[in-house]
């Protein structure tokens, strides 16, 4: 397997799911008052840019590590909206 193959799956990989144990806990608790509103609108905005970006260069592993991303935010940030 190609070494530069390893390495981008590896880091899709940990950026992707970095966020996935901090949604899992809000959605169990219920307790988003430690989340900081401005990174996650941050990182969302980010995120989409890099979908945009995926899109344009036609990259699909770059494409659905971040809508995956997308998503664990996007609940993240609806979590944070609703129980603040």
């Amino acid at each position: 397997m190609d070494t530069n193959l390893i390495i981008g799956l590896a880091a899709a990989s940990l950026t992707t799911f970095a966020f996935l144990p901090q949604s899992i806990r809000a959605i169990r608790t219920k307790h988003t008052k430690d989340l900081s509103l401005p990174t996650l609108i941050m990182l969302e905005i980010g995120i989409v840019i890099w979908i945009i970006y995926g899109y344009l260069i036609t990259d699909i592993p770059l494409l659905a590590a971040n809508i995956i991303s997308f998503v664990f935010m996007t609940v993240t940030l609806g979590l944070k909206l609703k129980y603040g």
